[in-house]
């Protein structure tokens, strides 16, 4: 009698029909961006106005993992950072559906986001001591005015009338301050409109225990260029 059982498929030949089926092409495909994302570059999407003109809400940009990995950040760099705990609101939590797209999100770069990350600039490292204003309205740093043609629309004033030493004092005016090691103070280019380190310091008293600082483990990366949208492609960052 004839046996006209099967032969076993060889496991050779079942590897290779797993490796060619779509299903391993796309769980591969998010394998890899997800390990781009962790270790070297993380796009994201700019959450408000803070850092306006240098970054319009909703812009796409890029962030650089790797520059952070082996340096610390400098004084100019624009930099995307986890929202410390002092920093947080009372945002209502995310639903289930919405949490669900944003680890998608997450996970390929594109979508909505789980991350609650800001950017802002740096302007003082760790040790350094920041103040507003120069006889001139400028920030300075250790001492010395910083050249700062990003910002477009700063906080009023008008040397010899509404300064740091007039009555009111400029709401432009704050510090000195002295960031402490690990610690970075950050500002947004909108000077008029951002919630950053000085937020809490300007036209008051000289007092460090007003600042807001970035701790270095919060940080997640440098910008390097706005992806999208396509006018603003690649456009300067300082």
């Amino acid at each position: 009698m004839t046996d006209r059982t099967s032969p076993p498929v060889p496991r050779a030949r079942g590897w290779r029909r797993v490796r060619r089926s779509p299903v391993t092409h796309v769980i591969a495909a998010f394998i890899v961006l997800a390990l781009v994302q962790l270790f070297l570059v993380k796009p994201f999407q700019v959450p408000s106005e803070s850092m306006s003109p240098t970054l319009e809400t909703g812009d796409r940009i890029v962030a650089d993992r790797i520059s952070l990995a082996v340096s610390d950040p400098a004084q100019g760099d624009v930099v995307v950072f986890s929202r410390p705990d002092a920093w947080k609101t009372d945002a209502a939590p995310h639903g289930a559906l919405r949490t669900a797209a944003g680890w998608v999100g997450d996970l390929v770069g594109f979508g909505p986001s789980n991350l609650d990350a800001l950017v802002k600039r740096v302007v003082g490292t760790p040790g350094s001591t920041v103040r507003c204003c120069s006889t001139e309205g400028q920030v300075e740093v250790d001492g010395v005015a910083l050249d700062e043609d990003y910002v477009r629309n700063d906080l009023p004033f008008i040397a010899g009338q509404l300064d740091c030493e007039s009555a009111p004092t400029s709401s432009r005016c704050f510090g000195p301050i002295d960031v402490p090691e690990g610690h970075y103070l950050v500002m947004g280019d909108n000077r008029a409109n951002s919630a950053d380190s000085v937020v809490g310091c300007r036209g008051a008293p000289a007092s460090t225990d007003c600042a807001r600082f970035v701790d270095r483990a919060d940080m997640i990366g440098e910008v390097r260029a706005i992806v999208w949208p396509l006018d603003r492609a690649f456009g300067p960052l300082d």
